[in-house]
C-alpha cells in the first residue's frame, strides 16, 4: 500500500491510499481510501507508518531528554584552551599505547578550565568530572570516565615536574629579549600546619593566625602571566626578587629584560646585589623616607609642580638612574581629606580619655591606665606620629604636631618613579605609565584569590603539590586572560583603551574609561544591542547552553546527544571566541 496525490485540475490534489496487484501478468492499482479530507500531519504520519515506521500512543512521549549537562561555558573554555595551544603546552599528545601520561596531560587540562568554571578542591573536581555525578560535560568532552581524587593527585606531581618547561614555553612565547617584564607578589593562608612551606608571615588575606605561603607572578607588559613562584610563608618581598633574576637569565635565557617591581620589592640592596649584576635594567619607585630625603637636600622643589604634574630630576644618592617626580593633585585632595578625618577622629577619641581623667567622680587614674587607652586609641586610627602626648597619674594632655603634619601634607599626592633607562630609550610619560602597569599583576592577584579562581585556601600538605596547585591557578588565570581579550565586546572592560588614553590629561592624571566603555556601562548594553556582562556572570550565561542526551521511543536502546540552540548572545560568545557554531 502506498499514499499517491492525483491531480484535480482547478481543484486540490486527491489524496487516495491504493494498492498495487496483478491481473493476468500486469501490475494494476485500485483505490482503497480517499484521504483527501483528512489532515496534513496525520496524512504525513501514515505515510511513515506504511514506510515502516511504529505507531506511538498519545500517551508515550516520542522523545525523552535522558540527562542535559551545562556544556557552553565547557564548549568556550575548552575550545579556547585548544585553540591557544594549552593543551600542547601541558605536553605531548602521547600514543594510545602511552595512555598514562596522556591521562596526566588531559587530567590537567581539566584541572584548569574546571577551575574556571567551578573552583573548588579535588575532591570536588573528581566528582564534577565522573559521569555519574558529573555536574558538566567537561569530563564528557575529555573522555576521562570515572576520575578519582588520588588521580588528581598524581596529576598535580605530573604537572609540578613539568612546570619549568611549561614556563620556558610561555617566556618563548610571550618574551623577548628588551621587553619589560612585571613582577609582584601576594600571599595565601593554608589550612592545616603540616606543610614545610607554611610559615607565619605579613598576611594580605588579613587572616591572623593562619599559616601562609608567598607565591611572585613574572607577567607580559601586557599583563599575561608567564612563570610563578612559591617561596615560604614567611619570605619578605625583596628576597623573592633573587630567584627570578636568575629565572630570567638562566631559564628562559633572554639577553636584555627591563624588571618593573614595586616600591617594596626592587629596592636598593636587590639593585646593588641581584639586578645590576645580571646586567637587568629596572622601572621602580622611591619609598616614603626617600622622598622627604630628596625634599630636605633640595633636589625635590615644590615649584617644580606650579605649571606641570610631572618633572625629571637627578640626585647624587642615586647614580646613573632617573628620578621622574610625579604629583597628582587629585590624590592629594584625597589624602588630605583622610588624614584630616582620621586626626578629627582621634582628637575626638583623645578627649574622651581627657575627660574621663578629669572627672570628678571615678576618674581615670594611673599612668598605665590611661596609657592603655590612649595606646588604644593610636592604634585604631594610626595618628601617633601627629600628636604630642603628656601623661601623668592625675593628668592627660595631647595637642597636634602642627609643623610635621604640614611637612607630610606638602609631600601629598607626590610619588617618585626611578629607572636605569635614558631618556631616548624610555621618555618620562612612557616611565611613569610602564610603573603604572603593575596594575595588571594585581588584577591577576584577584582574579586568582576572589571569586574567579580561588587559589585560597590551600588545603595541600606537601609542598610540591602547593607549588603545583598554585602553578595549576595561574594556568587557568593564563586561560582566563585569553578568554577577556576575546571576550572583551561583551564584558565591561575598556576595547577602546587608544580613545581613554586620548582623553587623558596626564600620564600622572587618573586613568579614564572611552565614551564606548561608559556607554556600557550606563546602559547595560553592546552595540548591537546584547546585555553586557561581567567574566563570571558570562560564564554562568554560557552554562545555560546544555549538551541533552535524548532516546526516542521507537529506539528506546540507541541514546543521542544533541546540543541546545544557542541564544544571539551565547552564539556571539562563540563567535568572538572563534569556536565552531557546534561543539
Amino acid at each position: 500500500m502506498y499514499i499517491e496525490a492525483v491531480p484535480n485540475r482547478h481543484s486540490p490534489p486527491a489524496i487516495l491510499l491504493r494498492e498495487t496487484y496483478r491481473d493476468g501478468g500486469k501490475v494494476k492499482k485500485r483505490t482503497l481510501l480517499n484521504l483527501s479530507d483528512w489532515p496534513r500531519e496525520r496524512i504525513a504520519g501514515f505515510k511513515m507508518l506504511l514506510n515502516g515506521g511504529t505507531v506511538i500512543p498519545k500517551s508515550q512521549q516520542a522523545i525523552t531528554i535522558v540527562r542535559s549537562l551545562p556544556h557552553g561555558h565547557v564548549a568556550a573554555a575548552l575550545g579556547t584552551a585548544r585553540k591557544i595551544g594549552l593543551d600542547r603546552l601541558l605536553g605531548p599528545k602521547l600514543a594510545p599505547a602511552q595512555a598514562g601520561g596522556n591521562r596526566c596531560r588531559d587530567l590537567v587540562l581539566a584541572l584548569v578550565v574546571n577551575r574556571i568554571l567551578d573552583p573548588g578542591s579535588k575532591l570536588a573536581a573528581a566528582r564534577a568530572l565522573s559521569p555519574d555525578t558529573a555536574t558538566s560535560s567537561l569530563g564528557e568532552q575529555l573522555g576521562l570516565g570515572m576520575v578519582d581524587e588520588d588521580e588528581l593527585y598524581s596529576a598535580l606531581d605530573w604537572l609540578a615536574v613539568r612546570q619549568p618547561a611549561i614556563e620556558a614555553a610561555l617566556a618563548k612565547r610571550h618574551l623577548t629579549g628588551g621587553t619589560l617584564v612585571l613582577y609582584d607578589v601576594s600571599s595565601s593562608y593554608l589550612e592545616g600546619r603540616c606543610c614545610p612551606l607554611a610559615q607565619f608571615g605579613y598576611s594580605r588575606d588579613r587572616k591572623r593566625g593562619k599559616l601562609q605561603i608567598v607565591y611572585g607572578l613574572l607577567c607580559a607588559p601586557d599583563g599575561c602571566p608567564v612563570a610563578i613562584e612559591v617561596f615560604e610563608g614567611s619570605t619578605a618581598d625583596p628576597v623573592t626578587l633573587t630567584s627570578q633574576v636568575t629565572k630570567l637569565k638562566e631559564r628562559f635565557a633572554l639577553d636584555h629584560v627591563v624588571l618593573v617591581g614595586d616600591r617594596g620589592m626592587i629596592t636598593q640592596a636587590r639593585i646593588n646585589q641581584d639586578i645590576k649584576a645580571a646586567g637587568l635594567d629596572w622601572i621602580s619607585a622611591l619609598r616614603a623616607p626617600a622622598i622627604k630625603a630628596l625634599r630636605d637636600a633640595g633636589a625635590l622643589q615644590m615649584s617644580l609642580f606650579d605649571e606641570r604634574d610631572m618633572a625629571s630630576i637627578t640626585s647624587p644618592d642615586f647614580p646613573g638612574e632617573r628620578l621622574i617626580v610625579c604629583r597628582n593633585r587629585a590624590l592629594a585632595v584625597e589624602r588630605a581629606r583622610k588624614r584630616e578625618d582620621l586626626l578629627g577622629a582621634t582628637e575626638r577619641d583623645l578627649a574622651r580619655i581627657a575627660a574621663a581623667v578629669a572627672r570628678k567622680r571615678e576618674p581615670l587614674r594611673g599612668t598605665a591606665e590611661i596609657g592603655l587607652e590612649v595606646g588604644a586609641v593610636l592604634n585604631k586610627h594610626k595618628m601617633a606620629k601627629h600628636f604630642t602626648l603628656d601623661i601623668a597619674d592625675t593628668h592627660f594632655g595631647f595637642a597636634r604636631k602642627i609643623e610635621k603634619i604640614a611637612a607630610e601634607a606638602a609631600l601629598d599626592g607626590i610619588y617618585v618613579v626611578r629607572t636605569s633607562l635614558p631618556a631616548t630609550a624610555l621618555d618620562d610619560a612612557a616611565a611613569v605609565r610602564r610603573y603604572k602597569s603593575l596594575s595588571l599583576v594585581e588584577r591577576a592577584f584577584r582574579c586568582l584569590k576572589t571569586v574567579d579562581l580561588q587559589v585560597r585556601p590551600v588545603y595541600h600538605w606537601l609542598a610540591e603539590r602547593v607549588r603545583a596547585h598554585v602553578f595549576v591557578c595561574m594556568l587557568a588565570y593564563y586561560l582566563e586572560w585569553h578568554m577577556r581579550q576575546r571576550l572583551a565586546p561583551l564584558l565591561y572592560d575598556d576595547t577602546d583603551k587608544a580613545m581613554a588614553e586620548a582623553l587623558r590629561a596626564s600620564v600622572v592624571a587618573k586613568a579614564e574609561r572611552s565614551p564606548a566603555a561608559v556607554n556600557k556601562q550606563t546602559t547595560g548594553r553592546t552595540e548591537d544591542g546584547l546585555p553586557v556582562h561581567s567574566f563570571r556572570t558570562l560564564l554562568a550565561d554560557l552554562a545555560t547552553l546544555t549538551r541533552n542526551t535524548l532516546v526516542t521511543a521507537i529506539a528506546p536502546e540507541q541514546p543521542f546527544t544533541l546540543t541546545a540552540r544557542p541564544t544571539p548572545l551565547q552564539q556571539r560568545a562563540h563567535d568572538l571566541l572563534g569556536l565552531a557554531r557546534t561543539q
